[in-house]
């Protein structure tokens, strides 16, 4: 039904429209019958494929790389050249679905996102959206060239905090002292992408006839089964039963301190959370190739298959875990659909946040290795409130494999002060997506109040003592006014990070399963993986052995879990 296909990964990276246009003109032309469904199915999938993997891979290359000229002209060329043409011949073959009234077997879920899709899409938005992916990545080359001199060395803000950790406090507030002040000094600049970026984003949402922008982005990211409204109550549930216990966390990290009151300087730079530095980092490998070998170690343990997984992203190169300058901040998965390989991207220097990085990364990836099986690329694309249960989940289920006589990183002490850290950091990490969400919704139901950056200041800086009022910013106001231009989901991924809450919400009770059968817990993690996006996302929680919840109720009973392991494990640390 379709024509030739690059017969390599280096032909593919040469593919312009020219090269996919065929393809996508032939399924278009094609007269659907239940005959020819399954045939013509396939050969959507298998162009989409490409498309995909190409988009992937020059993301990957600019994101390794962000000084890289010609890596970026790439990635520009594809969204200005190929993206905006590809789009509408993906929205025409959704739409000849659409209408024929063929209902493929197994499709439910994709077909009823794509008739949600079909609907929202316009072809004026298609500029906007390259657009914004552009301004997006000019966003990302700020952050990732801030830099600081630090004892004769050019650290980025990352390194330089997590060098400085275990240092006396005053070294601590004097490193951060002067990452703040190179955040502070591209303020404007980030905050001219930030206007940029919430007009474009209104203008799509007009475009689509939608009273506003969060609007657009719930039906952009198909979220049938839950609203802002329950997010609403999600933030109501963690201000009342999350709050308390991560104020207990900081206490108990405050008396262990022997100080007044926690600072910034006195909280570790966790991407999904912010835990007080109680006592010196651990150590849990020197090389990257240690690291590798050691996660390998711990996934074998947790399923031979799953360390198989992981064996072959290692031997093949599909894992990129290396800090460097000029290298895009944070962590992803994404995935090669053609070479049916996930990648891991990641900026490792040795602490156990790296750790669990990899673990949670990896769970993303076995996610996609258990869904390569479904024959339909629409099927394998899984609600990202699930996505991060596969990840968080992977976290909780590698905790009794991280010692060294397993193969891992830790003695039996230090790996019970690793799991107490993570646990911790769950209790303060919801808080801190509430913030987030909480400033998300606010940005988008006061649009224009937050076309001035001084008034997101103000609304993030409310949220934060709402939700966080354990740290203390005296002195630092303006400072903490303008940390969501470090927070990349606001500017890049806008309300994506409720996904994580909800997540570890289910992934705790994936693992409360796991305490009482670990074999039975990880056969469920694997059976809800495997099916990909083909069920809707509570069934998906269900087939994990969780339930989707927003109530105070269901999050108590994490909370109570949470913190009564933790008890259990500070007798093992002493």
């Amino acid at each position: 039904m379709t024509g030739v296909f690059p017969e390599s990964t280096e032909a593919l990276m040469k593919w312009e429209w020219s090269d996919f246009a065929p393809h996508y003109q032939a399924l278009i032309e094609t007269q659907l019958s239940s005959e020819n469904l399954q045939s013509w199915l396939a050969g959507w999938s298998r162009i989409s494929e490409h498309l995909d993997e190409l988009y992937n891979r020059l993301y990957v290359a600019h994101s390794a790389y962000t000084a890289d000229h010609e890596a970026e002209a790439r990635f520009d060329h594809f969204m200005d050249t190929i993206f905006p043409p590809a789009m509408s011949a993906e929205q025409a073959l959704k739409e000849k679905l659409v209408q024929s009234g063929l209902e493929p077997a197994g499709f439910e879920i994709p077909l009823r996102n794509m008739r949600s899709e079909a609907e929202l899409f316009r072809k004026e938005n298609l500029p906007l959206q390259a657009r914004e992916q552009k301004l997006c990545n000019e966003y990302e080359k700020i952050l990732g060239a801030q830099t600081v001199e630090w004892n004769g060395q050019e650290l980025t803000l990352l390194k330089l905090l997590t060098e400085t950790q275990s240092a006396p406090r005053d070294v601590r507030e004097k490193a951060w002292r002067m990452g703040a002040e190179v955040a502070l000094r591209d303020r404007e600049k980030t905050n001219q992408k930030w206007v940029e970026l919430l007009d474009l984003r209104l203008q799509m949402a007009a475009n689509a006839g939608k009273p506003g922008y969060r609007d657009y982005r719930w039906q952009q990211f198909n979220r049938f089964d839950y609203t802002p409204a329950d997010c609403k109550r999600f933030h109501k549930a963690i201000e009342e039963v999350v709050v308390p216990a991560s104020k207990r966390v900081y206490e108990r990290h405050r008396q262990k301190m022997g100080v007044e009151s926690i600072r910034p300087w006195d909280i570790t730079r966790d991407p999904l959370g912010r835990l007080p530095i109680a006592e010196p980092p651990l150590k849990p490998f020197a090389t990257i190739e240690e690291l590798k070998e050691k996660a390998s170690a711990v996934f074998h343990h947790v399923d031979p298959q799953l360390g198989e997984y992981f064996d072959t992203m290692a031997r093949e190169g599909f894992l990129d875990l290396a800090n460097r300058k000029n290298k895009a901040s944070g962590a992803y998965c994404t995935t090669y659909a053609v070479s049916k390989r996930p990648f891991i991207f990641a900026n490792a220097i040795g602490t156990h946040n790296d750790v669990q990085t990899t673990l949670h990364e990896s769970g993303h990836a076995f996610h996609a290795f258990e869904s390569f099986h479904l024959p339909y690329l629409p099927q394998t694309q899984t609600p990202l409130e699930f996505a991060e249960v596969a990840s968080m989940g992977m976290e909780l289920l590698a905790t009794p494999y991280l010692t060294k006589d397993q193969g891992g990183f830790y003695t039996p002490q230090e790996a019970a002060r690793a799991i107490v850290e993570h646990l911790d950091d769950g209790l303060v990490f919801w808080p801190y997506m509430a913030t987030i969400d909480a400033f998300q919704h606010w940005v988008y139901e006061n649009p224009e109040k937050a076309k001035d950056p001084a008034n997101c200041d103000a609304a993030w800086t409310e949220q934060w003592q709402r939700f966080i009022p354990a740290e203390d910013w005296s002195g630092l106001e303006d400072v903490l006014a303008c940390g969501w231009h470090r927070k990349h989901h606001i500017f890049t991924l806008p309300f994506y990070y409720i996904e994580y809450g909800l997540a570890q919400l289910g992934a705790v009770q994936v693992w409360a399963n796991a305490l009482k059968d670990q074999a039975s817990a990880l056969e469920n993690y694997r059976k809800a993986l495997r099916l990909g996006g083909t069920a809707s996302l509570p069934k998906l929680y269900e087939a994990a052995g969780a339930r989707l919840a927003f109530d105070a109720e269901t999050l108590k009973r994490a909370v109570d879990l949470i913190e009564e392991q933790t008890d259990k494990l500070l007798t093992q640390i002493g």
